[in-house]
């Protein structure tokens, strides 16, 4: 069984597509965007104080970068600095044999 579409019903599938995929388009970040944090805007996302996050960057314990005399965070370094820092929880069996 062949179909053969007038030009002007592929149009008007293409245009009816587009309609249906442009929402998803438009709301979806670039994948190769990062995100910049200051300490207050880090401080929120990590739900700590602000002195903490100074306390962190003076022992060189989190990533971070100075642009002129201001730090800032990269989200996706912090992100990994967090599951590299994650304690992960021993598996139920090895914790029973253990005690």
């Amino acid at each position: 069984m062949n179909f053969e579409f007038e030009p002007k019903d592929i149009e008007l599938i293409a245009q009816r597509v587009v309609e249906l995929l442009q929402p998803l388009l438009s709301v979806r970040p670039r994948e190769n965007e990062d995100h910049l944090f200051d300490v207050k805007g880090l401080s929120k996302y990590l739900h700590v104080n602000p002195s903490w996050i100074y306390k962190q960057i003076s022992l060189k314990a989190i990533p971070y970068f100075k642009s002129g005399k201001y730090v800032r965070f990269k989200k996706s370094a912090i992100d990994r600095w967090i599951d590299i820092n994650t304690i992960r929880p021993i598996p139920f069996e090895k914790a029973k044999n253990k005690g």
